[in-house]
């Protein structure tokens, strides 16, 4: 497990401030136009998201672990996100081999149930959230916000802030390939920048 240190190096190193900017209108273009995008570039890809109920049942069958891409529709760094990292291919191809992923809207207003319980959708004067959102995210309601859980659904760690696809591909292998359980933090980050610094380009630019 990472540790309370190891988070907080974690949290500085890949988390930006959630704010609107002005290239909104842009993003929203980019994320329309990204099925057709993918089909004319190879270097896009594609991630199968499942809804919470389909990803229990498919991890009934076969367990993986999970990944929760926790979002909103007014998250102007969300959207940011699904084009330039969710449609990175390398970043696609891994998360579709070892994880299922699941896009959960934070503003959704359906009951959801998860390992016997019930979670519901809670409104307040300044909108609302829903209960399972403000659960896995231990109570602290930032968009986007990428948790990780093991295949029981148990939570690993939630991830606040914008994750382009360099910081994305070296967060997703600490948990899927397992080093989350014998390695901190730090130790892993040095053992993969030596073992593949280039991996992933920082930027989702594609190439």
């Amino acid at each position: 497990m990472i540790g309370k240190e190891d988070t907080v190096f974690i949290y500085c190193y890949i988390c930006t401030p959630v704010t609107f900017d002005l290239t909104m209108i842009r993003i929203l273009l980019l994320i329309i136009l990204l099925p057709l995008l993918s089909a004319i570039n190879p270097a896009l890809g594609q991630i199968n998201w499942l809804t919470w109920e389909e990803a229990q049942a498919v991890n009934q069958k076969k367990p993986r672990k999970i990944m929760v891409d926790v979002y909103t529709e007014w998250c102007g760094w969300c959207k940011k996100m699904d084009v330039e990292t969710f449609a990175q291919k390398e970043v696609c191809d891994y998360i579709n081999e070892h994880y299922y992923a699941v896009k959960f809207d934070a503003g959704m207003k359906e009951d959801i149930e998860l390992k016997g319980k019930v979670y519901k959708y809670v409104k307040t004067t300044r909108g609302g959230y829903h209960e399972l959102a403000s659960e896995i995210m231990f109570g602290k309601l930032s968009y986007p916000t990428i948790v990780f859980m093991d295949e029981d659904f148990n939570i690993l760690q939630p991830l606040p802030g914008y994750k382009d696809p360099a910081s994305l591909d070296k967060i997703m292998k600490y948990f899927a390939e397992d080093y989350y359980q014998t390695t901190p933090w730090k130790k892993y980050e040095e053992m993969y920048n030596q073992e593949q610094p280039k991996a992933i380009p920082a930027k989702g630019d594609g190439k």
